[in-house]
């Protein structure tokens, strides 16, 4: 039962509702100051789940290569190009009446929200994480920090911003049952090195957030995908050739 996901996707739905209706009578200072405590949260999930890591050297190797290959493939770009088919759609269904966004405006921050909620390293990492382990709490944490950043977009956008919940719906639950077959591959250390990956994600997140850094998370999610694996040659090849090689006898 992908619990997670489907609270996370109601999440969005009662965020946009709720803004959309009585986001009109929120101060400017609180719509903006608000984000900053969005980034906290994000970066203290992010350090609880790095507590977790049991092979450092092959997170930060998995975290490395796996930019490395996403900012080669331009992965950044493929998502907003993925976030722009879907924002045409919307867009004609869901125009800007009532918005003080022009056209262009309302487009662009369109394309802005749908990567953010559907294509967010901690959507995606929750998601896997929920349907490896049953562990629902990264994306009931990531539920809370939706519905008031929903909210907060639906101020000006109205009720498009609850419609982006069916895309990322969508999205979540193929990751959650993808997890399913996976989870049988792996290990306890496996399972702990991927969370403690997407927690260097979160904490990313967090500084974009609070406006300190512009790391590139979307370039960074193939990180997710070869940590495991990584993770696993570790402990079965190079820890084991390293602990052989220096408990041989020396003539």
């Amino acid at each position: 039962m992908p619990t997670g996901v489907i609270i996370n996707s109601l999440s969005i739905v009662l965020g946009g509702i709720f803004g959309a209706l009585l986001g009109h009578k929120l101060s400017h200072r609180l719509k903006t100051e608000i984000t900053l405590i969005f980034g906290i949260c994000a970066m203290a999930m992010g350090i609880n789940a790095i507590g977790l890591m049991e092979n450092m050297p092959a997170v930060i190797f998995s975290i490395i290569i796996g930019t490395i290959v996403g900012l080669s493939l331009h992965f950044s770009d493929w998502i907003n190009k993925g976030a722009i088919l879907m924002q045409k759609p919307i867009a004609k269904i869901f125009k800007n009446n009532g918005s003080d966004l022009s056209s262009e405006e309302f487009q662009s921050t369109l394309i802005t929200i749908i990567v953010l909620f559907c294509a967010s390293g901690t959507g995606i990492y929750g998601s896997l994480t929920s349907g490896m382990t049953g562990d629902n709490g990264v994306l009931i944490s990531k539920s809370i920090l939706d519905f008031f950043t929903a909210v907060i977009f639906a101020c000006n956008l109205g009720y498009v911003v609850s419609v982006i919940a069916i895309p990322q719906f969508v999205i979540f639950f193929i990751l959650f049952l993808s997890a399913k077959f996976i989870f049988p591959l792996t290990t306890p250390a496996m399972i702990n090195d991927f969370k403690a990956c997407g927690g260097f994600l979160m904490i990313a997140t967090g500084f974009r957030m609070i406006k300190v850094k512009e790391f590139p998370i979307a370039d960074m999610i193939p990180a997710m995908v070869i940590v495991m694996p990584i993770s696993w040659l570790w402990v079965n090849y190079i820890m084991t050739v390293s602990y052989t090689h220096l408990t041989l006898p020396t003539t």
